[in-house]
């Protein structure tokens, strides 16, 4: 069986806890890896390695920084198959989808090759009789990634190369349910030249995340996951003295009004919903028919949905693998079979799917839910899993306020062929990013990705501009060099003047 430990210090590090998970095939429910468990000792010995390597790598030029960045980007390109080869086997998601995973890491790889002009500081000269003052950004010192089990390879790309970019040392803490990825991530950046110590990965549960949530060496952790994990992670961060931007759940809704095209707007639906089995944090999982269009919209969806092709993601025929545990599994499944008893009609009912040859994976099919209440389990709850909602609206204002009302912020969508009222939307939606007739509005890597609401729990949003400003801190220097023609001033203890 394959063993995973850990990546302390620029080396592979055995677990020495005596702790191991299981990681599975989804595709077959076999236990192919065993995954060490740090204990807080071990979290300890990563952290130590970074701050060691910070005192060298905090004032590293950028030159050399970026230079190592631009080797690895161009090692990730050459081994884009064999990191999705690792995401397909632990994950279950289709090799294609995984392929995209890594490209859109890649997007922030290279935002951070282009460091230099992110990190450029402000100059005001002559503020006051030969007084200068100039404003800079500096890293913080060791930062920490906890990364979710849906984006193995593409969240942590999403925190650590913008992170080290900016001249900090980096610990990072992937999922334990397919950490395979992280660890090709560390060693290709080893290969880059990164130097010993700047990238860590340390493998665990909740003892490795409190572990660095307590550790007063680390200033600053950022994660992504559901919102009860997310708000844990903020309080108890922040309690101890950290920076933390923090993104929970989503239930990303889709606005549909009259005039859309229906047919774009079913592609979509089923796309969102259904990508990556939908365990994307960005899946549309509600769909608001307006008006009278639900009936057809509803048709079209279903049409579109009993023709995708569910199995091994490593078959290029599939399009939509199994879910990731057995136990997530279950638990999808179980809001589909209470959908009915409370008041949703089940169009389409996947939970007694499997695959002929592997019938012990995790396999689930394609539900679609209409007519559903914003009360029900299936509407509130955060299913992360194959489950699309339809619920219907009289007017684009009821939508709008049906939308609004929901605690989550993170992502929404509006298919229509009205200007206006695609720009009303955007003014009067409460999320964090907008699509107009676009399903999955994820930022590019030079935006900011990041929600409202119980979607983000901290001040700034991931990657981006506002990921530069999060791996960085503020400092204005005001310098004053006197002329040497210039007789000394003498004490003055009045208020410093400026004109």
């Amino acid at each position: 069986m394959k063993t995973v430990n850990h990546w302390i210090g620029g080396k592979t590090v055995e677990g020495a806890s005596g702790n191991w998970g299981p990681v599975t095939d989804p595709a077959t429910g076999a236990v192919t890896t065993q995954v060490a468990l740090a204990s807080a000792e071990e979290v300890g010995a990563a952290v130590s390695a970074a701050k060691e390597a910070f005192a060298t790598w905090g004032t590293a030029s950028l030159s050399q920084r970026t230079a190592i960045l631009f080797r690895y980007r161009a090692l990730l390109d050459a081994h884009r198959d064999d990191i999705a080869a690792l995401i397909t086997a632990e994950h279950g998601k289709v090799h294609s989808d995984a392929l995209g995973e890594v490209a859109r890491g890649l997007e922030i790889v290279e935002l951070a090759c282009g460091i230099t002009t992110q990190l450029k500081g402000e100059l005001s000269t002559q503020v006051s009789n030969r007084v200068d003052v100039a404003a800079i950004r500096q890293p913080l010192g060791v930062v920490a990634g906890i990364t979710p089990f849906n984006f193995p390879a593409m969240v942590p790309m999403w925190m650590f190369p913008l992170a080290i970019a900016c001249g900090n040392t980096f610990v990072l803490k992937p999922s334990e349910k397919d950490p395979s990825a992280a660890m090709l991530l560390a060693e290709l950046a080893a290969e880059a030249g990164l130097p010993d110590g700047v990238l860590n990965v340390v493998h665990g549960d909740k003892v490795a995340v409190d572990a660095l949530l307590e550790h007063p060496d680390v200033s600053a952790v950022s994660f992504v996951g559901s919102t009860p994990i997310a708000r844990y992670i903020h309080t108890t961060a922040s309690a101890n003295g950290k920076r933390v931007q923090a993104l929970g759940g989503a239930k990303n809704h889709m606005l549909v009004l009259p005039d859309a095209d229906l047919d774009a707007a079913a592609d979509a639906a089923v796309s969102a919903a259904y990508g990556s089995a939908g365990e994307r944090c960005m899946a549309i999982s509600a769909v608001v028919a307006v008006s009278s269009v639900a009936d057809e919209l509803v048709d079209k969806i279903r049409e579109r949905a009993e023709k995708i092709k569910i199995g091994p993601g490593n078959d290029p025929t599939s399009e939509m693998g199994p879910l990731i545990t057995k136990a997530h599994r279950d638990k999808v499944a179980s809001y589909v079979e209470g959908a009915a008893a409370q008041g949703a009609e089940v169009v389409l009912d996947g939970t007694g799917y499997s695959v002929d040859g592997f019938e012990d994976g995790h396999w689930i099919g394609l539900s679609l839910l209409d007519k559903v209440s914003m009360d029900s389990d299936a509407y509130r709850d955060e299913i992360f899993g194959p489950v699309l909602c339809v619920l219907r609206a009289e007017t684009y204002e009821d939508g709008v306020e049906l939308i609004n009302a929901s605690p989550y912020g993170n992502g929404t969508a509006i298919f229509t062929r009205d200007g206006g009222a695609a720009r009303r939307f955007q003014l009067e939606i409460q999320a964090g990013m907008v699509g107009v007739n676009v399903p999955i509005p994820v930022p590019v890597g030079y935006h900011s990705f990041g929600g409202w609401k119980d979607s983000l729990f901290g001040d700034h949003h991931i990657y981006g501009n506002d990921g530069v400003h999060f791996y960085t801190r503020g400092k204005v220097v005001t310098t004053r060099w006197p002329d040497p023609s210039e007789a000394p001033v003498g004490v003055d203890l009045g208020f410093p003047r400026n004109h």
